[in-house]
């Protein structure tokens, strides 16, 4: 698969999408990305992102608005184009948010997921690779998570609606011998990321010096991975398609996708803390519903199948992050809300 491709990639506008896009198209690909712009974060941010894109690689980047859980729509327009492989990335995300409004989850996750998978089996590429979440392992207290473990138990509608997903995949891949691979991301942060997640709340808190939500009371850790690290992961596993055995077995495979080190919260916001100069108000808060108290992944598979290593700290992670971020919203002094 090292010639060039033709790459459709759902949720281009959105934080790994887009920084997936541009991966792919600075090896040389051609890269038609689609995205439904929908307000659950800043459209600015998500159309900020695409205008990097287009002005980037020009003509060899393609976007078109669509919502794919719309079956009709997302088969006229993906019919203009060839599609070599898909990186499903587009999804309702969020624990918290699934507790408000599920209908967006059981709409993008569920029924865009198997419109998804309708797709692939018309267009038959060499390769889907979509977004699964290390949520799916739910109430599991074996640490590291293991993709041999169970995944029996969602604390979320968001969980199980990727676990279904990973579900309705193995049984395509089954049914239709297409080669598909789902990644379970671990806590995802880098520049660019999402206004929800706690790296950017934690950083806007402190840089306006209002208090840090911290929920459980504080008493959480995260396999926080880069975003670098988790692109470069994404691209290495597209190129290697799982096959099918002589015994049967379906052309899937599915992966962790993190760092390997779970940081406790207190750690992560004494960094930003070194990070930015200031002293954070932290805001002590029960346990919300949804939250799993810590991720770890256990990178094994991916290792061994792909070379996959990450190499990003948290230190320089969040270094790059918070540079970033100042630059991105301080236009006249003061962070501007999002």
């Amino acid at each position: 698969m090292a010639s060039r491709m033709a790459v459709l990639v759902t949720g281009a506008a959105g934080f790994i999408g887009s920084a997936t896009a541009r991966a792919l198209l600075e090896r040389g690909d051609e890269v038609v990305g689609i995205d439904n712009l929908n307000d659950y974060y800043d459209p600015a941010l998500k159309r900020s992102r695409l205008s990097r894109l287009a002005q980037q690689y020009g003509n060899r980047f393609r976007f078109e608005r669509v919502d794919f859980s719309d079956s009709a729509e997302l088969k006229r327009v993906t019919d203009e184009f060839p599609v070599d492989v898909i990186v499903h990335l587009g999804a309702q995300a969020g624990v918290r948010y699934s507790l408000e409004n599920p209908a967006a989850y059981v709409q993008s996750n569920l029924v865009g997921h198997a419109n998804m998978l309708e797709l692939a089996r018309d267009r038959q590429p060499r390769h889907m690779v979509y977004a699964s979440s290390s949520s799916v392992y739910g109430g599991n207290k074996s640490l590291p998570f293991r993709v041999e473990d169970r995944v029996d138990h969602p604390l979320s509608l968001y969980a199980a609606t990727k676990k279904a997903d990973e579900l309705l995949s193995e049984s395509y891949a089954s049914l239709y011998r297409l080669p598909m691979t789902g990644l379970r991301f671990f806590t995802v942060y880098g520049p660019w990321g999402r206004p929800d997640m706690a790296m950017w709340i934690f950083t806007k808190a402190l840089y306006e010096g209002t208090p840090l939500p911290l929920f459980n009371r504080g008493a959480m850790r995260r396999d926080f991975t880069y975003i670098d690290d988790i692109v470069e992961g994404v691209v290495r596993v597209l190129s290697r398609p799982p096959e099918a055995t002589d015994a049967g077995a379906a052309p899937y495979a599915i992966y962790n996708i993190g760092n390997h080190t779970a940081i406790d919260l207190e750690s992560f916001i004494g960094e930003l803390e070194r990070l930015l100069g200031k002293r954070a108000v932290r805001e002590y808060l029960p346990p919300q519903p949804g939250d799993v108290p810590a991720t770890f992944a256990a990178i094994d598979r991916i290792a061994t199948a792909t070379g996959f290593a990450p190499t990003t700290s948290l230190a320089e992670g969040l270094r790059r992050f918070v540079a970033w971020y100042l630059d991105y919203y301080r236009a006249d002094g003061s962070a501007r809300a999002t």
